[in-house]
C-alpha cells in the first residue's frame, strides 16, 4: 500500500509541476486543503475517493492514471479535446512534434 501511495504522490507532483501549479493553487482548484495535497504528494495517507476525483479533475487526468499510472480512454478523450481546438496549422505542428518525440523516445 505504501508503494502505491508514493507512486500516486509522484504522479500528482509530476502533473502539478507540468501544469506549473503550486500546491496551494492545486488545492484551490481541487477545493481541498494545501495540507491534503502535501500529504498526498508525500504518500503519507490515502485519499478519500471524492478527493481523488477532485484532484484528478483539477489536474486533468483520469483516476486510472492517478491511481495506477495507466492511460485510459478518459485520458485519450481529454487530449483529443485539446487537439480539436487547434487550427489546421497548429495541428500539423503538433503532429511533427509528436513524431519527433516518438522517434527520440523509441531510440535504443
Amino acid at each position: 500500500m505504501d508503494d502505491l501511495l508514493h507512486e500516486m504522490g509522484d504522479r500528482i507532483i509530476a502533473r502539478r509541476k507540468q501544469l506549473r501549479l503550486t500546491q496551494e493553487e492545486l488545492a484551490e482548484a481541487a477545493n481541498v486543503t494545501p495540507q491534503m495535497i502535501s500529504t498526498a504528494e508525500l504518500g503519507k495517507k490515502a485519499l478519500r475517493p471524492s478527493n481523488i476525483i477532485k484532484i484528478c479533475t483539477a489536474l486533468g487526468v483520469s483516476p486510472d492514471y492517478l491511481l495506477l499510472g495507466k492511460i485510459s480512454d478518459t485520458d485519450h478523450s481529454i487530449l483529443a479535446q485539446k487537439v480539436a481546438c487547434l487550427t489546421p496549422e497548429q495541428y500539423r505542428h503538433l503532429e511533427d512534434i509528436i513524431d519527433s518525440f516518438i522517434a527520440v523516445a523509441t531510440e535504443k
